[in-house]
């Protein structure tokens, strides 16, 4: 299984907007998922969030282990794009995840999953070309 540490700033700054109560998702918000916070840029690995769940999305079904208690989960796909050693930090007012590789996003992003789901239930896409 995936691995994350929490820094006390983060979990203080996770605690402070009412987020640990609540199962969490970890992205790679590259504009196409169904959490999507990014307005479809083709920035794949270059952008990650945070999304409160009210319940559990079994398409998130790989858990993120860590020593906080933190209920963390994301996707095989994002997990190619985490890999090992996980940190998140909160620094200058952003949450920040990085790895054995360095920074992975300075300035993540934080969503409501029912709020994304609502918004992005009549969203299709037409004549979308690849990056």
């Amino acid at each position: 299984m995936a691995h994350i540490k929490f820094t006390q700033a983060a979990l203080a700054e996770l605690k402070k907007r009412g987020l640990l109560s609540h199962p969490l998702l970890l992205i790679a918000d590259d504009g196409g998922g169904k959490y999507s916070l990014a307005g479809g840029s083709c920035s794949i690995g270059a952008s990650f969030s945070i999304i409160k769940l009210s319940k559990l999305d079994p398409d998130y079904p790989e858990v993120l282990e860590n020593e906080a208690g933190v209920e963390l989960y994301t996707s095989k796909y994002d997990l190619t794009l985490l890999e090992d050693n996980l940190v998140m930090d909160y620094v200058n007012g952003g949450l920040l995840l990085k790895n054995d590789s360095g920074l992975l996003d300075g300035a993540m992003r934080i969503g409501d999953g029912d709020r994304l789901l609502a918004a992005n239930h009549a969203v299709q896409q037409t004549g979308v070309k690849n990056c």
